[in-house]
Parts: structure tokens; sequence; C-alpha cells
């Protein structure tokens, strides 16, 4: 293997630990090297001492709510990932779907969502999503599937009271635009938040959640800077969508929830805070954003 590419497999070293305890409010543990528990108390070692697990379809979504049963630092969000809703109905979905396809794609979708209702209701689950709307994978025949199932969970959150995850992905308007046409819960949290500062005193004037991930560090995305920058300090969290979206300067490499300090200081570094204040607010807000 050249050393460049074992460079990219390697994972980055720990960074100095946070003094203020904090969340990761979106993370995939599933995906990721190692064992829950060997990354959760890596994670800790450095102050990130909660994590949200984000489940993207019914078998994902049901192992993050048995992770949340297992592991009081863990805190459970079932859905339909934006891209599994058409694969439910068109094809191609995962074994869970194809052995519940039926009588036709319709029948799974119905069933899947009916099976995330139920996961919904439990105790250690705390939020509905990740779900929304991403016009990036998926094409225009999968769109008006993807808004079905964006309904369906904004009404499952609000029932049961949960907190509702956003996938926004080049479907800012359309997002926003359903969000406001059903009545987003009390508790909305756009995730990976990836619009500009406009976009952000929209969502702040609704009240809802903007999570800043790994893309905030990068050089190029001043836009996103400038999105923090103007989104109120009781309306901002962190994630870090591991392994996804590692924060510079690791871009490339492995990303896993030690590395919120990264992004966070990052963050501070933007909003002119120290970095304690800014995890003060940033502790404070995921609890009242996700309930626990």
């Amino acid at each position: 293997m050249a050393k460049k590419d074992a460079d990219r497999s390697t994972p980055p070293p720990l960074p100095e630990p946070l003094a203020v305890a904090v969340a990761d409010s979106h993370t995939h543990l599933d995906m990721q090297s190692g064992t829950p528990a060997e990354g959760l108390a890596k994670a800790a070692s450095v102050g990130v001492t909660a994590v949200v697990q984000v489940g993207c379809d019914v078998a994902g979504s049901r192992w993050a709510a048995d992770l949340a049963g297992e592991f009081e630092q863990v805190h459970a969000a079932v859905a339909l990932h934006p891209n599994e809703a058409p694969r439910l109905v068109l094809g191609d979905g995962d074994g869970w779907s194809r052995q519940h396809r039926g009588a036709g794609g319709d029948t799974a979708l119905q069933e899947a969502l009916a099976e995330i209702d139920r996961l919904a209701a439990l105790p250690q689950v705390k939020a509905v999503g990740e779900t929304g709307l991403d016009y990036f994978r998926t094409g225009p025949e999968g769109v008006d599937i993807q808004k079905e199932s964006f309904r369906r969970h904004i009404e499952i959150a609000k029932r049961h009271g949960k907190a509702l995850v956003i996938h926004d992905r080049d479907a800012h308007e359309d997002v926003i635009e359903l969000l406001l046409a059903e009545g987003a819960p009390e508790r909305t949290v756009f995730h990976c938040y990836s619009g500009d500062a406009a976009m952000a005193k929209i969502c702040a004037e609704q009240g809802w959640y903007l999570s800043f991930a790994g893309p905030v560090t990068f050089k190029a995305n001043q836009e996103l800077r400038d999105a923090l920058a103007v989104t109120p300090l009781d309306r901002v969290l962190i994630e870090t969508d591991a392994p996804y979206l590692t924060p510079h300067p690791y871009r490339g490499r492995p990303n896993a929830p030690y590395l919120i300090p990264v992004t966070l200081r990052s963050m501070a570094d933007t909003l002119s805070l120290h970095e304690d204040e800014l995890a003060t607010a940033i502790a404070a807000n995921t609890a009242r954003a996700f309930g626990y």
C-alpha cells in the first residue's frame, strides 16, 4: 500500500480533551471501525460524553434503538433516509426491504414506516430522522416518494413528541416549504447544515436547530462559516456524521465522535468565542433539542 493510501486509512490522533463535555448530535457507530463501546470510550476520553446514533433504514434504526437501550450515553434517532424511500418503492432496497416488498413497493414503504413508528415510541429513541429530501443521489422519479416519506416522518415525530432530524441535500427550498406546510415539530434539527446565511436566518426565525459538521472547517466553505455566524448561539449544535465528513486537517481520513473537539475549536474561532463558552452552549442545546 502506498504511504498516501496508508495515511488516509489511519485514524487521526486524539485531540486535546475539552474542558466542558459535549455531545455528538449525529453519528453512525455501526459504520465505524471497532466496537461501539470502544468508540464511546475514545470519545469520552476527550470530552464527548454522549452521542445520537442515527438509523437510515429499518435495520439500522432497530440497531440504533438497541444500542441506546444498552448504553445510557447513546440516544437513538430512527428513520428511513430520503434515499431509502425510493429504493423501497422502485427497488434495490436493503435485505429487510427485499424480504418485505410483498405485493409492491408501496407496500414495502408503508410497512417500513410502520416499523419506524413503532421504534419512535421507545423511550431511548429521542428523534425521528434522518429524514428529508436528497436531490443529489435520487433522480426526479423519486422526488414524490421522498416527499411522502418526509411528511410521514414529520407526523410520526409530532405524534410521539420526538425531535425531527433533517437531511437536506440540494433541496433547501423544498425542505423548508414542506416543513412550513406540514408544521414542523417544536424541536427540528438540520443535520450537517449546508445552507447559506440567508437560509440560516429563516431557520432561526422558526426556532430550528442547525448542526454543523466537518465541512465548516474546510477552507473553501466560507459560506458555511457565515451561516454559523448568524445562527443564534442557543440554536447551534455540532456533529461528526462519522465515518464521513472528517474535519480539517484530517479530511479524507476516518471520522469518529472523538474528533468533535477539532470541529468545535474551529467553530469557536469563527465565532470569536472561548471554546468552553461554545461547548457549554452546545451541551445545553443538544440536551434541549433531543429531550434528554
